[in-house]
């Protein structure tokens, strides 16, 4: 196949930069150019140090023309930004992967009420594609706009939904607690997250109205077939990357702990990046730090009947840019892991 040229809009936050930093070594990429909409013509290293000889690129100002010859457009801003900046390129030339959440809700009034933004229009929502590749991959492969899934709906729908599927848990009594570090909030500083009110401190935020809540729900019904409502809230612990998402639900009559590992090892058997882990001691967001795995382990407690389901993600890469990456290559069939066949950093 052709090598790819590729787009990336709002490479300055911490996803853009994730997928700069894999698409960089990605064999299949021979041209990755950076678009802004303030600051055309400044030099991309000059702001990134790290970057410095390995991506001396100056940004480029957000043309239509330009970004028609692209044979992929990553968009990685702030919801409310690619609601009305991409309508105009959706099938118009290059495939768009945007992870940015305005095209993950199919219900306009859902992303009113939880986004409190404007959203894109219907017809075009219409058109986009859920990317959670691992159970999408069908649809990613025609699909012309992909809506990368939000970080804890990445780690939260890979542990549960083969568990809703096989009809082992109960999901009407779902409870889903999350915890992320800082870096899931974007790199402005904000009260909540600047250093003094970060660190040794664990606190929760979005108390039941975090707008993953309805992605969420939406996928459940998509790809299980089960309508629910969950109780899902939110934590930013003093690290920098991570996340731990921990599900309790009710198990079927005679659903064992064997069962549900068992559910989830043959659901991912050809699935790389999703790992079935067996002995706790050895699930923790250290263990997928900067790479494109999700860590799963469930339990049930015999004495409640109600299980445990445990996922870890790196959220800057399987939640974002990585799952990104793994949604492109299966547009272009490439193998998923291209270029993103990395060891997690762990230490």
């Amino acid at each position: 196949m052709t090598r790819l040229k590729v787009g990336i809009i709002g490479a300055t936050g911490y996803g853009g930069l994730e997928l700069i930093r894999f698409l960089h070594n990605h064999p299949e990429v021979e041209q990755m150019d950076l678009f802004t909409s303030s600051e055309e013509g400044v030099i991309f290293s000059s702001k990134f140090g790290h970057l410095l000889n390995i991506h001396d690129v100056p940004l480029q100002k957000i043309d239509y023309e330009t970004l028609m010859n692209y044979d992929v457009v990553f968009t990685s801003t702030p919801s409310g930004v690619t609601s009305k900046l991409l309508p105009p390129l959706v099938g118009k030339g290059p495939k768009i992967i945007d992870l940015s959440g305005d095209y993950r809700l199919k219900n306009l009034q859902d992303y009113e009420k939880w986004y409190k933004k404007e959203p894109a229009p219907q017809e075009i929502v219409d058109k986009s594609v859920y990317g959670l590749t691992e159970w999408n991959e069908k649809n990613i492969k025609e699909a012309e706009l992909i809506a990368n899934p939000g970080c804890y709906p990445t780690a939260v729908l890979l542990s549960i939904l083969p568990l809703i599927k096989e009809d082992l848990i109960d999901p009407s009594f779902l409870v889903v607690d999350a915890k992320s570090g800082v870096s899931g909030a974007g790199n402005k500083p904000t009260k909540m997250t600047h250093f003094s009110e970060t660190n040794e401190n664990f606190s929760i935020y979005k108390i039941n109205e975090h707008q993953h809540i309805p992605e969420i729900e939406q996928a459940i019904e998509m790809f299980s077939h089960v309508k629910t409502s969950i109780t899902f809230n939110t934590y930013l612990v003093p690290m920098t990357r991570g996340i731990l998402a921990t599900s309790y639900a009710p198990v079927k009559d005679g659903v064992t702990t064997k069962d549900l590992t068992d559910c989830l090892q043959e659901t991912y058997k050809h699935h790389q990046f999703v790992r079935v882990i067996t002995d706790a001691n050895t699930i923790g967001t250290s263990r997928v730090k900067g790479s494109n795995y999700c860590d799963v382990f469930a339990k049930v407690d015999e004495r409640t009947n109600r299980a445990t389901i445990v996922s870890v993600i790196d959220n800057l890469v399987k939640g974002a840019a990585g799952q990104a990456i793994q949604n492109m290559n299966v547009q272009f069939g490439l193998p998923q892991t291209t270029g993103l066949d990395v060891v997690p950093l762990f230490i």
